[in-house]
């Protein structure tokens, strides 16, 4: 999808791909402004007026279709314009692939008359053909009227064309259905599943195709040799063994370890049964250690889920092969997680640069993906299943009402939930203590310990939601508030720990200022500053935007203690700045993991949004800091 020129067709592939997509998003990526992109997309939805509608909210885009038939015609023609000599990118996979195959320098006036265009134009498309083959480490050589050749390792014009261009070049040459039928033999039998096999085939196409007219791989590095031990390779070795008895030819053993570089790069297989006959690398438990310990010394959290644990096991192991060898595992998921699950984004973070120290390899967007996915699972079950509510209904306008009401919430909350309708008269704190949750319709006639949420006869669903998610954190916060404010942070503050940090020359000083006047007020215990500096010696915990988020353990309560601190001035932390400071002590226990997962997320998501941060920045009472903590489900 990113090699394309035809930028209705890459937006048009996203919105299919995805549940939303952002116009910052794909202007980023298409290199234009965001009013380019609300052009294209009102062109778009032109397009697509009679099969499907666009909608804009708040800059994400999302796709309706209602009209399946008509939607596949007009997509197919919008992706159609793409290829051929009309567009850039058609005209471009054409010259690579005839400098990739040819044996002779091509001449610039022989090639512009084969594609039927102009030579000016020919000359500006291979400017932009070096400048895509740069990362590839290969060029072309030679001068228009002289011949142009393809220059690099074979090793790279494979990779390239695996990228960005296979469909183009192979289109039209399916595999010998023979061949097809002696790689189905081999893998049925075999863990790699059908998603693998397909890439594996195509890595086969690419490998005979070039082996076959001459251009064979060459020698590898070490590493590809060593790839000779594992199991997988014997099933490739026998397969090859059997193609080239067919082609009648040998195929020598570095272009079998081309081929066998999606097999040991594969996703890792959704069966556990199928994962677990797969070879494990004996290096992975040591670096899983590693990623869940430097997590642990930054974040405070800790990662417990065994069978979790043995699946991100292999799911590094082949992250690594993929890593090593370049085998591309392309994430429709790269915005999506980074946007939705921004704790779970940082832990990736912190595990891709424990890779790059330990194995020196760089984590790429995609791998961060799917490492995040990973680790927000991590998220989602350290907390154990969800335990349904025992929610009173008080209503004091007839039965039938509470019944609509009744109705209404059991659309929103766990099906496993206990619902038990109550009249105003029967209510009385001795009932109510009996229930998780009490929703109510009217005033009750008596005070409770329980979290109240008083709705109307028809309410808004999703804030009704929101709520509900407050009410888990209920007894954990100091100000608990059943509001519509997402920010369940705002209720564990007040004002003794909110500090305008003027005068504060440097970031040790503002922590040592936050941190002295809560253990003088008892928030914290006298130990707890030099604890923060000793954890502060550790690594910063300074994130993007100025934002820091200082943390360590606190003996004096068994309560999360969050304080803020803004900096009219930033100071510096080595070579940051700082502005706003998140200081936390955490509670020795962990029954609030959840409300430190929580927060954590909250903060985090305030470092990607610069006008919420100025506007908490520029506070100057612990008020404003909590009409700034303001946003809505």
């Amino acid at each position: 999808m990113e090699n394309t020129d035809n930028r209705l067709a890459y937006i048009l592939l996203a919105l299919c791909s995805t549940a939303t997509v952002s116009s910052s998003a794909l202007a980023e990526k298409l290199q234009v402004s965001e009013r380019t992109i609300s052009n294209d997309m009102k062109q778009l939805g032109s397009a697509l007026k009679d099969c499907a509608t666009l909608r804009n909210d708040q800059g994400k885009y999302v796709l309706h279709v209602f009209d399946a038939v008509r939607f596949r015609a007009v997509r197919a023609r919008i992706l159609t314009e793409e290829s051929g000599f009309n567009s850039p990118g058609g005209r471009l996979d054409y010259v690579f692939g005839r400098l990739a195959r040819s044996q002779t320098p091509l001449l610039t006036d022989e090639l512009a008359y084969e594609m039927n265009m102009g030579r000016s134009t020919l000359v500006s498309d291979l400017k932009r053909l070096r400048t895509a083959l740069e990362p590839y480490s290969l060029s072309i050589q030679g001068r228009t009227s002289q011949g142009l050749t393809l220059q690099g390792r074979e090793q790279d014009v494979r990779q390239y064309i695996l990228d960005r261009c296979y469909s183009p070049l192979y289109r039209n040459y399916p595999m010998d259905g023979e061949i097809t039928h002696l790689v189905g033999n081999a893998f049925a039998a075999s863990p790699i599943g059908h998603s693998t096999q397909q890439q594996f085939e195509r890595f086969l196409t690419v490998m005979l195709d070039r082996f076959l007219t001459g251009h064979s791989i060459g020698e590898l590095s070490p590493a590809f040799y060593r790839l000779t031990i594992r199991p997988e390779f014997e099933t490739v070795n026998a397969l090859m063994e059997q193609i080239g008895r067919f082609l009648h030819t040998d195929i020598p053993v570095e272009e079998q370890l081309f081929t066998l570089l999606p097999v040991v790069g594969m996703r890792t297989p959704a069966d556990a049964e199928a994962m677990r006959s797969i070879q494990l690398d004996t290096a992975m438990g040591p670096l899983q250690a590693k990623i869940f310990r430097q997590i642990r010394l930054e974040m405070d959290l800790r990662i417990e889920a065994p069978e979790l644990k043995e699946e991100f096991l292999y799911h590094l192991m082949f992250m690594l092969n993929r890593l090593r060898f370049r085998v591309r595992l392309k994430s429709p998921m790269v915005t999506e997680m980074r946007e939705k699950y921004p704790l779970a984004w940082q832990m990736a973070s912190i595990a891709a640069r424990v890779v790059q120290e330990e194995c020196g390899l760089t984590v790429t967007e995609d791998e961060h993906s799917y490492l995040a996915s990973y680790f927000s699972v991590f998220l989602e079950e350290r907390g154990g299943p969800e335990t349904p509510f025992r929610a009173a209904i008080v209503c004091g306008t007839g039965r039938v009402t509470a019944r609509l009401v009744a109705a209404q919430l059991r659309r929103v909350l766990d099906s496993a939930s206990e619902l038990v309708l109550l009249s105003k008269e029967k209510v009385s704190p001795e009932v109510l203590a009996d229930f998780d949750l009490v929703f109510t319709t009217v005033e009750l006639p008596c005070k409770t310990e329980q979290p109240v949420i008083l709705i109307r006869e028809v309410f808004n669903e999703q804030e009704l939601r929101h709520k509900i998610e407050k009410a888990k954190y209920w007894n954990q916060v100091d100000v608990p508030m059943l509001d519509n404010n997402w920010f369940v942070m705002a209720g564990l503050l007040d004002e003794s720990r909110f500090f305008v940090l003027d005068g504060a020359d440097t970031y040790e000083q503002a922590l040592e200022r936050m941190a002295s006047a809560l253990i003088a007020q008892g928030q914290a215990d006298p130990e707890f500053l030099s604890r923060l500096r000793a954890r502060e010696k550790i690594g910063s915990t300074v994130f993007d935007n100025q934002v820091a988020i200082p943390h360590t353990v606190q003996h004096a309560g068994d309560r999360l203690v969050l304080a803020v601190g803004v900096c009219p001035v930033p100071v510096r932390q080595g070579e940051r700045e700082v502005r706003t400071i998140f200081l936390m002590g955490l509670p020795e226990n962990t029954g609030q993991d959840a409300l430190l997962v929580r927060v954590y997320e909250e903060i985090i998501s305030l470092t990607k949004d610069r006008r919420l941060l100025d506007e908490i920045a520029h506070a100057d009472s612990f008020p404003a800091l909590l009409r700034a903590l303001y946003r809505q489900a």
